[in-house]
C-alpha cells in the first residue's frame, strides 16, 4: 500500500486524538464571500465539495477572531453569537451531506492586511471611506509603499486579542469543530510578531527572539487550555527577504509550542515583505516541514505546488512530512484526492450518489461509504 494511503493519528495525547484515514489534507482557502463575517450558502456548497473530496481531512479558511481581524470584508468570522450560529448552522448541514470526515479551522486575525478588497477586486487596501478599517499591528509600519500604516498595538490590545483566540476556539468546541489550526503564516498578525521585518517593538513583545515569539507563544499556550483536540499551527518558515524570520526562527518556535501541547505544525513560507523573491517550483516548501519534523518530531504538514499524486507519495517516502496539504488543485477539480488513489492504488471515503463515478479498472479507491456526522 502506498503511503499516501496509509492510516495516521493526529495528537500527541490520546485524550485529543483524532483519526485519518490518508495523508492528504484540504488547506485553508479564503473565499471572501461572507457577509458581516456570517458563513452562507457558498460556504455550504463548498465545504459539502470539500468533504466529498477523499482528504482525511478539511482546514476551513482562515477565520477571524475579531471583527477588525478580517483580510477583507467578506472574509469568515467567528467572533460573535452570529458568526458562531451561522458556521456551525452551515458547517452542520455540510457534514450531513458527506463522510464523516474530520474538521479543522483555522483561526486568524490578518493584523495590517485587514482592510482589503477581495483579490478578484485587486487585493489593496481598501481607504477608510470605502470599506475600509484601521488595522491593528505590532507597530506602524505598513505592509506596502503607499498603504495606511497600522495603529500599533497597546499592551491591553494584544490581552484582547489574545482573548479572542480563546473565544473563538471555545465556540469551535462547541460546534464539534476536530483540530484548531492558529495562523502564524502569510504576513497575517501572528507572522507580523514573529519577523523583525514588521516588528520593531522596544516592549516584551518585540527585540530579540524570545519578545518577537511572546504573543504567538502567549496565545498559543491559552488557546490550549481550554481546546481539547489537537492544536496546532501554520508558519511561514521564511520571510525570504534579508533581514526576516528565518529557518532557525522556525524551528526553535516549534519545538517551544510542541512544549507547549502543539500537536502539528504546518510548513508555508513568505507573505511579509513585498520585498521577498520566492524561488517558487513545486514542492519548494518541502525542505523547510522537513527540517521541522526532523528537529522537532512534530507532525508536520507540507505545502506547495504540489499538484501530482507522484509529489505527494514521494514527499512521504522521503520523510518530508507526514501530511500533505491541497489547495487550489482541489478548487479546479473538486475530486483530485480521488484520481491521487486511482494512481496509488488507496481508497477514498465517498457518498453513495458518487459510487458510480469511475470506470471498473478504478472501483478499488471507494472503500465502505460512512455518511453523517462524527
Amino acid at each position: 500500500m502506498s503511503q499516501t494511503f496509509s492510516t495516521l493519528v493526529l495528537g500527541a495525547q490520546a485524550e485529543r486524538q483524532v483519526s485519518l484515514d490518508n495523508r492528504l489534507v484540504i488547506a485553508p482557502m479564503c473565499q471572501y464571500s461572507a457577509e458581516e463575517g456570517q458563513a452562507n450558502d457558498w460556504h455550504l456548497s463548498h465545504w459539502i465539495n470539500l468533504l466529498n473530496s477523499g482528504a482525511a481531512m478539511v482546514i476551513l479558511e482562515a477565520t477571524a477572531v475579531t471583527r477588525e481581524g478580517r483580510i477583507s470584508p467578506g472574509c469568515l468570522g467567528i467572533w460573535d453569537d452570529a458568526t458562531a450560529e451561522a458556521l456551525e448552522h452551515h458547517l452542520k448541514r455540510a457534514r450531513a451531506q458527506a463522510p464523516a470526515v474530520p474538521v479543522c479551522i483555522q483561526l486568524a486575525h490578518a493584523g495590517r492586511k485587514g482592510g482589503s478588497a477581495a483579490p478578484w477586486l485587486g487585493g489593496a487596501q481598501l481607504p477608510l471611506d470605502a470599506g475600509g478599517w484601521e488595522a491593528l499591528a505590532p507597530s506602524a509600519i505598513p505592509h506596502a509603499e503607499g498603504e495606511l500604516p497600522p495603529k500599533a498595538m497597546s499592551e491591553q490590545e494584544i490581552e484582547a486579542t489574545i482573548q479572542a483566540f480563546v473565544d473563538a476556539a471555545k465556540r469551535a468546541q462547541d460546534m464539534g469543530i476536530d483540530a484548531i489550526e492558529l495562523h502564524a503564516a502569510h504576513g497575517y498578525l501572528m507572522h507580523e510578531f514573529l519577523s523583525p521585518l514588521s516588528n520593531q517593538r522596544s516592549d516584551s513583545y518585540g527585540g530579540d527572539f524570545e519578545g518577537r515569539t511572546r504573543f504567538v507563544r502567549e496565545t498559543f499556550e491559552r488557546v490550549r487550555a481550554v481546546f481539547k483536540g489537537p492544536l496546532g499551527f501554520r508558519v511561514s518558515a521564511t520571510d525570504w527577504a534579508e533581514g526576516g524570520w528565518t529557518p532557525e526562527e522556525t524551528i526553535a518556535l516549534a519545538q517551544a509550542l510542541k512544549d507547549a501541547g502543539a500537536d502539528f505544525a504546518h510548513i508555508s513560507t513568505a507573505g511579509v515583505s513585498v520585498a521577498q523573491k520566492i524561488p517558487a517550483a513545486p514542492g519548494f516548501q518541502l525542505p523547510f516541514a522537513q527540517q521541522v519534523k526532523q528537529a522537532t518530531g512534530l507532525t508536520t504538514i507540507g505545502v506547495g505546488l504540489i499538484t501530482e499524486a507522484e509529489q505527494v507519495e514521494e514527499a512521504l517516502v522521503q520523510g518530508q512530512c507526514d501530511l500533505v496539504a491541497v489547495a487550489r488543485a482541489v478548487l479546479f477539480n473538486p475530486r483530485w484526492p480521488w484520481e491521487v488513489a486511482a494512481k496509488l492504488g488507496g481508497q477514498v471515503a465517498a457518498s453513495p450518489p458518487y459510487l458510480r463515478a469511475l470506470p471498473a479498472r478504478a472501483k478499488h479507491i471507494f472503500g465502505q461509504p460512512r455518511m453523517g456526522m462524527r
